[in-house]
């Protein structure tokens, strides 16, 4: 009997050790990346004895996976004839020899066979925990800057979890804490917002695909629908589309800053004054703006006067 309480004893603080040698190994990794980054003198050691011990660990995976990142990518300065560029202002603005202004902006460049080794990883970490949330942003954040202007590989494994959000329900969670349904949706607007703000032709149509697809799930989420209304307001120029979304918004929410703010651009834009009185009103009242509050009560009131 004392034999045996003795080996399960010892069973027991096996199963302890391993547990605490798991947790040291991220300790150690954490405390070295602080000190150099994520791929700096000594990481890869410690990564390399981490797998030895725990190769199918999600954390050791995804700490892989930053290494190979942080390891594939560079900076170099180009230069762009636009004067945004992803969305980004030039680092410095130069003139030619002409007088012309040359823009140049910083830009990541990657080794290729680097990247694929990250990306090896953060897939067999999301295979692992496919709820982790983390891991899925890992992805397709990595993918984002690596793509650049034409985010279609970006767009697709965006496409997948929105598939699985539908079909497994999952029970979403952020390096092991639970998360709310919401917090998925805002992750999603997230790089919808990014996409929009990169401005190209392909990020406008990635910001579209996207936003449609979330509307198929959250067909009453305003911010979604007021994607939609932007995407053909700004990428487009068309205002009748535009505008057909954003009043399905106000219909929703009649306080809704975003959508009023959008339909008296739109307004201006067109020099529709009758639009333009429409949508003051709502601007003045829901505006978090004091003074843009002042300014839109000046304005009506200038409309309003010239029609006596």
């Amino acid at each position: 009997m004392r034999k045996a309480f003795v080996i399960i004893a010892l069973l027991c603080c096996a199963l302890c050790h391993a547990q605490t040698d798991a947790t040291t190994h991220a300790a150690r990794y954490e405390r070295q990346v602080r000190i150099v980054g994520p791929s700096g003198v000594g990481v890869e050691t410690i990564l390399d004895r981490w797998e030895a011990d725990f190769p199918d660990d999600p954390a050791l995976l995804e700490a892989r996976y930053k290494f190979y990142l942080a390891k594939s990518v560079s900076t170099t300065v180009v230069a762009k004839d636009a004067e945004k560029y992803l969305g980004n202002a030039p680092v410095i603005t130069l003139k030619d020899s002409t007088g012309a202004d040359v823009h140049y902006f910083e830009e990541n460049i990657f080794v290729d066979s680097l990247f694929a080794r990250s990306q090896t990883a953060i897939d067999r970490a999301v295979a692992l925990a496919p709820q982790e949330l983390a891991y899925r942003v890992d992805k397709i954040t990595s993918l984002m800057l690596y793509e650049k202007d034409s985010p279609d590989l970006a767009t697709q494994e965006l496409l997948g979890i929105i598939a699985f959000n539908k079909n497994s329900k999952p029970s979403w969670t952020y390096y092991g804490m639970p998360v709310d349904d919401e917090t998925f949706v805002s992750t999603v607007q997230e790089y919808c917002f990014n996409f929009f703000k990169h401005g190209t032709t392909s990020s406008y149509e990635a910001f579209r695909t996207v936003s449609e697809a979330m509307l198929k799930l959250y067909p009453s989420n305003t911010d979604f629908m007021n994607n939609m209304g932007s995407y053909w307001l700004v990428s487009k120029q068309n205002n009748s589309k535009a505008l057909k979304w954003y009043n399905k918004v106000l219909k929703l929410d009649p306080s809704n800053y975003n959508a009023a703010k959008n339909c008296l651009l739109l307004a201006r834009k067109s020099k529709n004054i009758k639009l333009e009185k429409k949508y003051l009103p709502l601007l003045i009242q829901n505006s978090p703006s004091e003074s843009e509050r002042i300014a839109c009560e000046a304005r009506l009131e200038g409309l309003q006067s010239k029609k006596k």
